[in-house]
This record gives C-alpha cells, structure tokens and sequence, in this order.
C-alpha cells in the first residue's frame, strides 16, 4: 500500500512539474514571437526570458493542476498572462493570430521531441528488455507528450483567457465580432462552468470527452504505442 501511494505520489509530482514546464515555454513562445513581429512590450517587462518566476501563477501553475492530479481528471494549468500591444505589431489583425497561435504550437513541439525521443529509445533498445528506471524515463516522456497536448488543444478552446479567443476574434467582422465581444465578456464564468459544474451536476464532461477525442488519440500516434 506504501509502494503504491508513493508511486502515485511520484506521478502526481512528475505531471505538474511537466505541466508547469510546459506552460512556462508555452508563454516564452508568445513573447518571442510577439517581438520577432514587431511588439517588444513582453521584453521590455522581462518576460522574454526562461525564469520561471517571471511567468508562473501560483494558483494557475501549482495549485490547479496539482488537485486536478489528486481527483484524476484533465490537468490544465495557466500562467501569467504575457503583456503585448497588438497596435506595436507589424500587421495587427494577422500577427495577433500568429502570437495566439504561438503557445499552442509550442506545445506541440514539445509533444513532438518528446515522441520522438520515446521512439528512439524503443526502437534502439526495445521495450520489454528496458529496466524500471528506464520504464518510468519512458512512462515520462509519454506523459510529456500527453500533457502537451492537452494544454495544446484546451489552449485552443475560444474562449477567454485561452488562445483560441485570440485566434478567433481577428478574423470576425460587423455583427459577428460584436456578438462574440459579448460572448468575451461572459466567458470565464461558462468555462469555469463547463469544466466543474456540468461534470457535477450532469455528470457529463464536455472537456474531458473534447481531450479524449483529440490530444489521446494524436498522443497515441505520435508515441506509436
């Protein structure tokens, strides 16, 4: 019973870790390419930099996915959000696409060299012929391949604060964009709905059915097992 507490102790550790990682170079992806296009204002306020410090929240980076670990659902996590001035930017309506597009597109990268890494070592070595510590480095790296995906595709949800309500919006006019400013407006009082309420009231998780139809599937390919 210990050596299976402490191992789930250990997983627990080793995703939010991951996932704080993860968001860290998910928001550098965003200053940095904000600055390549023209808007240095991340830079100028020290966020174009690796410091975890600089980009993590406490309850976003450490406290939300560490008890979505604990109840065994999705793990999300966010960080500060990275400052930029869309009117700085080169072109604004396309290159405020590109910066929102620029986290989610990080972590897929990430999912990628992870994957690949995996399948290195698997087709160098084998699977069933690896050791325990070698297992679990597997077992790792699959699960920093999952874990990116998944902030890839919930980052991807349009709606604010997430990426997606970035890459939307530049592309409404008339109308369209007016009604979905409103729909801005409400946003985080409908996810945060989505994402805890209809699980517990409708015992449905529209969330956790959205991932399992996109990030598990894609991870599953990438990793080949």
């Amino acid at each position: 019973m210990a050596s299976f507490n402490l191992e789930k102790v250990l997983s627990i550790a080793l995703m939010v870790i991951i996932v704080m990682l993860s968001t860290v170079l998910h928001e550098v992806a965003h200053a940095a390419t904000a600055n390549a296009l023209g808007d240095p204002t991340a830079k100028e306020r020290g966020r174009l930099t690796l410091n975890p410090f600089k980009h993590l929240d406490l309850v976003g980076s450490l406290v939300l996915p560490l008890l979505m670990a604990l109840v065994g659902g999705p793990i999300f996590a966010f960080a500060k959000p990275v400052p930029y001035n869309p009117n700085r930017l080169r072109h604004p309506i396309r290159d405020e696409v590109l910066v929102a597009l620029a986290g989610p597109a990080c972590n897929f990268l990430q999912a990628c060299i992870g994957a690949a890494a995996f399948r290195a070592v698997v087709t160098a070595v084998g699977y069933t012929g690896l050791g325990e510590a070698a297992i679990w480095g597997l077992d790792a790296l699959a699960t920093y391949v999952y874990l990116n995906l998944m902030l890839m595709f919930f980052n991807l949800i349009p709606l604010p604060p997430l990426d997606g309500s970035s890459i939307v919006s530049p592309l409404l006019r008339g109308k369209a964009r007016d009604w979905y400013y409103v729909v801005q407006r409400n946003a985080m009082p409908v996810l945060l709905a989505v994402m805890y309420l209809v699980p517990m009231v409708l015992h449905v998780n529209p969330v956790g059915m959205y991932l399992d139809a996109t990030a598990a599937p894609l991870a599953v390919a990438l990793i080949g097992y």
